[in-house]
């Protein structure tokens, strides 16, 4: 039973917190022979899997390390291009390791502000009043939890299907969001939440919840 994530979205639709927790590190290591049989392509700022899925390997996928050596940009870490190493037939065999790409801030900034019509969709489609809106989105890997406050607020989680007692540890951080955001002088409504006191026990109520599991928190 894993949490993989917690966002906070304000009333108007603005990512203003998110926290990842325990997200699963998804990567795949091949030795290719020449000539390469997936094709790469740059793309913001990344080379990325444009063409031909295999062992594990998927489109959209990033290239991380060739032979071990991180990639940054277009670029090893040893200054070589990459483009230019895997062209190079003398270079082969070639260890290529591979792995999802990491969500970027910009990223969950724009995912936060789709959630937010979703919401108000799903309070409008209701065929009874003053519904509550999305509480739980469920896929075949992973479940959103969705708590929204009097005020709007809505706190999110992501975890795992088999997490139970969701709906009390959001509960429980809307307590420190309330103790810890709220009642601080120098935080303002609809900003991002930069509060060290709320971080902090943020990480060990998720903490706890690993050891002891929900009684606990």
């Amino acid at each position: 039973m894993v949490v993989y994530g917690v966002y906070i979205v304000s009333k108007s639709g603005g990512l203003i917190f998110n926290h990842d927790h325990n997200v699963p590190k998804i990567e795949t290591e091949k030795t290719f022979s020449f000539p390469l049989d997936i094709k790469l392509q740059y793309e913001n700022k990344k080379i990325v899997v444009e063409f031909g899925q295999r062992d594990g390997i998927h489109v959209g996928h990033v290239l991380y390390a060739v032979n071990g050596i991180p990639v940054t940009g277009r670029q090893l870490d040893d200054g070589r291009d990459v483009f230019e190493v895997l062209a190079n037939k003398d270079n082969y065999p070639l260890n290529l390791k591979f792995g999802r790409p990491k969500m970027t801030t910009n990223e969950k900034i724009f995912l936060a502000s789709m959630f937010y019509p979703l919401f108000a969709i799903a309070s409008q489609l209701s065929p009874e009043p003053k519904s509550s809106g999305i509480e739980v989105l469920e896929a075949d890997t992973f479940k959103l939890h969705c708590f929204q406050t009097l005020t709007g607020v809505k706190m999110m989680i992501v975890a795992d299907r088999s997490q139970a007692g969701v709906e009390i540890l959001l509960k429980r951080i809307y307590e420190i969001y309330a103790d810890y955001a709220l009642k601080n002088p120098f935080y303002s409504l609809e900003m991002p939440i930069r509060c060290e006191l709320f971080d902090l026990n943020l990480k060990s109520i998720l903490d706890q919840l690993e050891k002891s599991g929900i009684s606990n928190i």
